[in-house]
């Protein structure tokens, strides 16, 4: 059955939630890798690229380094201007010229949103007006504002009453982890963390033990695929290594949960995110207490939900 994808809009503007993470970029609809390469002239051998200023940007290609204030550098605003083109393709603007009114929904990690949501706000809104290409179809952007909000709350902010006793939420990136107790579905503020404990970490540490037992070393692309799926077509002696590498990276993140008094025995677990099957598969938790949702666009999704309503809510107070 096709998921209903519900589309929020507030004051003439469309809400469209981006989640910049630091693996993938995703959108209510659409989720690609976060990379591109910019070329000059238009590429030849691929249709995924976005043509904005003049200069023409292969989406999903290369790969871009951790980096930890996303508005440090011209990438993160070239990928979200892509996502925005992606997520409008998928929601039905596909006409020759496209125009849209966007209020732009995005987040950061838990302990990092108060420091850095201005800086990255002014960051996204540094154009009101913007013009791209995908697809040869023109998209014209009018962005009205933006909000950013906290990662992994953010994706649960809808199902708050759903969550009974103490839950620990664990939202699994890429780049970090990020945690926070609920009590009755409420948040614990004060009682929330981010970790440089995400999936690429199990990354590095399969790669150097392939490395380091065999000599070789393995296509980005392989250890991701194995990353997303826990399977291999490789050789046992390789297919053997790389789960001795997701087990221990999952038994640092078993560590570092406790590390932050979570007991099995006295409240849930409730993850999230790319790193939530590699928990799955590779884990050891007490299914009775433990929860996996695998929809890696959750934030995404929960961003526009949590935007509309704080937009709802501040247009009854005028």
């Amino acid at each position: 059955m096709t998921e209903k994808i519900r589309d929020y809009n507030v004051n003439g503007a469309m809400i469209i939630g981006v989640d910049n993470g630091y693996g993938n970029m995703k959108t209510a609809r659409r989720c690609f890798k976060t990379a591109l390469v910019k070329y000059d002239s238009e590429p030849v051998l691929s249709r995924d690229y976005l043509e904005y200023e003049g200069k023409f940007y292969v989406i999903g290609e290369g790969h871009k380094g951790f980096v930890a204030d996303k508005q440090s550098d011209e990438d993160n605003y070239i990928l979200t201007l892509a996502a925005i083109a992606k997520e409008l393709e998928a929601g039905g603007m596909k006409d020759a010229v496209n125009t849209a009114r966007v209020h732009l929904a995005v987040g950061l990690p838990l302990k990092w949103v108060q420091a850095q949501k201005e800086d990255f706000r002014k960051y996204l809104m540094r154009n009101r007006m913007v013009e791209v290409r995908y697809k040869n179809r023109l998209y014209r952007l009018e962005f009205v504002g933006c909000t950013v909000m906290p990662q992994c709350y953010s994706a649960v902010a809808e199902n708050l009453k759903e969550f009974k006793g103490i839950t620990l939420l664990a939202d699994i990136g890429n780049g970090t982890m990020n945690l926070m107790y609920l009590n009755n579905g409420r948040p614990m503020e004060s009682k929330s963390w981010t970790e440089k404990l995400g999936v690429f970490q199990c990354y590095q540490k399969i790669h150097n033990l392939i490395q380091d037992n065999t000599g070789d070393c393995l296509m980005a692309e392989v250890v991701e695929s194995f990353l997303r799926t826990g399977e291999t077509d490789l050789p046992e002696k390789y297919a053997k290594l790389m789960k001795q590498g997701a087990t221990e990276y999952t038994e640092l993140i078993m560590q570092k949960l406790r590390d932050h008094e979570f007991n099995e025995e006295l409240m849930r677990v409730y993850f999230m995110g790319g790193g939530a099957r590699l928990v799955e598969q590779f884990g050891k938790y007490n299914p009775e207490r433990t929860i996996f949702n695998h929809d890696i666009r959750a934030n995404a999704k929960g961003y526009e939900y949590y935007c509309y309503m704080l937009l709802r809510h501040q247009n009854q107070r005028k």
